[in-house]
């Protein structure tokens, strides 16, 4: 009865997001302010309705309601009861309608938090918003129910996929989901503006609290998925360029674009075409990353959908929206002419560069990413684009674009002093320089990958610091830190988080050590620095798995520095077996041990790794959200345009 209600909730969700798609914006066309402000109880409507059937669907996972086909595939009543409720979006079917919830709620917030908004902009906002939920809600009922039943219910499921019974998968998704639906509402924001014919400060103001979460979001989503593979997966390995992967990567390359260039059009009413341009193009990726996981045209590990169907349909949906706003945005050219006018050397020329820099990179993993599938279609030839090419053609931009920050964030708007600047910077490049020296003499093998990444994630580090430090004037009073804005303490944080996450990454991908062999149990072997002795191999149960556990002795200078335990566990149920590397975690470095098969000969197969800088680098990528955090807590944002409030729309009127 239950589920019959959540599948009920969600039809009656559909037609109320298509009054809410349809009636505020015919009433933001007509002034006619009664059918404007059905948007409002609209949108709470929507999202009351879909989340009353995401929890119907949830209650039907943690009972284990198995006359659901979608419970019956991806659950097991044996499964523990953090993994039954993660099954709800570890699937098709349920991560759409995770989806849509989220789409829903960022159109309620936008209602709600939406006060300070000329009624006309408010409604068109929540009226596209909607019309993206009527697309989506379309898709999950027509396509992908989640409340499908079945004859005759079975005893018992077939379990969830092994490799998402995990801690990190079963955070990662929501907060992606936050990041990728969170953009939809900026795509909301700039449709809107381009409808009512005004882009300007107030306008700007208004859109970077929300893109600013939606990178938060994205930031710890794709870090979370990042973590997960290294651990789980055990290649010891933390981004392989799979198609998945770059599918989140590039929305976030353009949502940071987004938030710099938003910052322009607030500051100085300029970049005002290339802003709603970046919130299209950043949202029309989440799109474009939807049909990747969902359609089955590139293969990946992640992909939830192989069915072309499902995949035709999200194409259409990205077709209309990506080509529908991008038409109108020709078509509106006219409204967006820049007023601001600023110098080659000023913080908007930095900007700016930051921005192409961002956006360019983005386009390289996007050519990556589908040239195979471009190359099937027109040549007919079968091609594979790995690693190889993404760490040739990707790095030069994130290069430049880390010897840019310190320089653009510090430099003056409208017409800047570089000369200033740069002196001020003169300790941090001499730091940079002589720690990218001193790795250059330790390291044993003469690699520049190293050095050049320990100069860029010290040179970003120290330019946030001194960023800071300029700001307590010539007498140094360090009062005035405190009394700063908390966004620029957010924009010093994330920029220092970016510096964090470069340093672990030229560390583990210029200095790993890797060791595979048969180890024999009670006798030693040395890997870089360490001693490895394994001491047991012993069968464990658990609560829907059993395990080949080992017990692994890792010594350093004769003294014992950790026992870990790594497993080949396999899922009966679904006849599956995963890897659970062990891994002991310090400051500087990991040791990540991994068992395989026992050998005829006696023995079994261990690889061991030593990851210097690992944690480095999701450390960093926390240090990059906690600063967008710290940005989204100022006081301006939350007040947005608030003295705009009394001021009357100034809408086009229709033709």
């Amino acid at each position: 009865m239950i589920t019959e209600l959540g599948h009920f909730a969600l039809i009656l969700a559909f037609f109320v997001a298509i009054v809410q798609m349809i009636v505020p914006l015919v009433g933001a066309q007509q002034r006619w302010a009664g059918w404007m402000a059905v948007a409002e109880p609209a949108a709470t409507a929507q999202f009351l309705l879909v989340a009353a059937s995401f929890a119907a669907l949830t209650y039907a996972f943690v009972t284990s309601d198995f006359s659901l086909v979608l419970v019956y595939s991806n659950s097991h009543s044996a499964k523990p009861m953090l993994y039954k409720i993660s099954g709800v979006w570890g699937n098709h079917e349920g991560s759409m309608l995770l989806w849509v919830l989220i789409l829903s709620l960022f159109g309620a917030m936008a209602a709600w938090f939406g006060g300070n908004l000329p009624p006309s902009l408010r409604a068109r906002v929540i009226g596209v918003q909607a019309s993206i939920g009527v697309a989506f809600l379309a898709f999950t009922l027509f396509t992908s129910n989640p409340f499908t039943r079945m004859g005759v219910a079975p005893m018992d499921g077939t379990d969830l996929n092994p490799l998402l019974q995990d801690p990190g998968l079963a955070f990662h998704p929501p907060f992606l989901y936050l990041g990728y639906v969170g953009l939809s509402i900026c795509f909301s924001f700039a449709v809107a503006a381009l409808i009512e014919g005004r882009v300007d400060a107030a306008w700007a103001r208004w859109v970077r609290p929300w893109t600013l979460a939606a990178w938060v979001f994205l930031t710890i989503g794709i870090a979370l998925g990042s973590w997960w593979a290294y651990y789980e997966l055990g290649w010891g390995g933390f981004w392989f360029w799979d198609p998945v992967e770059n599918a989140s990567f590039m929305p976030w390359l353009f949502a940071a674009a987004l938030l710099h260039s938003a910052i322009v059009v607030e500051k100085r009413e300029a970049l005002k075409s290339w802003t709603v341009l970046l919130a299209i193009l950043a949202f029309g990726f989440s799109l474009i990353g939807t049909f990747i996981v969902r359609s089955g045209v590139l293969t990946s590990v992640h992909a939830f959908a192989n069915d072309p169907e499902r995949g035709v349909f999200i194409l259409g949906i990205l077709v209309f929206f990506t080509g529908g706003a991008l038409t109108l945005f020709a078509a509106r050219a006219n409204v967006m002419e820049a007023k601001g006018v600023f110098g080659l050397v000023s913080r908007e020329s930095a900007l700016v560069a930051n921005n192409i820099l961002l956006a360019v990179s983005s386009f390289v993993v996007f050519v990556g990413t589908l040239w195979p599938l471009v190359a099937e279609m027109a040549f007919d030839r079968k091609l594979s684009v790995g690693a190889p090419f993404f760490d040739m053609a990707f790095p030069p931009f994130m290069v430049l674009l880390g010897l840019l920050m310190p320089v653009g964030a510090m430099i003056g708007w409208k017409r800047g002093k570089l000369g200033r600047v740069l002196k001020a910077l003169i300790p941090a490049f001499v730091l940079a320089v002589a720690l990218m020296g001193l790795v250059w003499a330790m390291q044993t093998e003469k690699t520049l990958l190293g050095p050049v990444g320990v100069f860029l994630g010290t040179w970003l580090v120290a330019g946030a610091a001194t960023d800071l430090l300029s700001r307590t004037g010539q007498t140094r009073d360090f009062g005035r830190l405190l009394r700063l804005p908390r966004s620029e303490w957010g924009k010093s944080v994330a920029h220092a988080g970016l510096g964090i996450t470069m340093l672990g990454i030229a560390g583990l991908t210029a200095w790993d050590q890797e060791d595979i062999r048969v180890a024999q149990i009670g006798q030693p072997y040395a890997v870089g620095a360490f001693e490895i002795e394994l001491a047991d191999v012993q069968n464990v149960p658990g609560p829907n798995w059993f395990a080949t556990q080992g017990e692994v002795i890792v010594r350093q200078d004769g003294a014992e520095v950790a026992r870990l335990y790594p497993e080949k566990r396999n899922y009966p149920v679904s006849r599956m077996p995963t890897t659970e590397a062990a891994i002991d975690y310090r400051f500087m470095r990991d040791v990540y041990v991994v068992i395989g098969d026992s050998q005829d000969g006696g023995g079994w197969v261990v690889r061991t790794y030593i990851k210097p800088l690992a944690n480095w680098i999701w450390a960093g990528c926390l240090l990059m959200a906690f600063g967008g955090l710290l940005s989204l807590s100022d006081r301006r944002y939350r007040v947005a345009a608030g003295a705009r409030k009394s001021v009357p729309a100034q809408g086009v009127p229709a033709e």
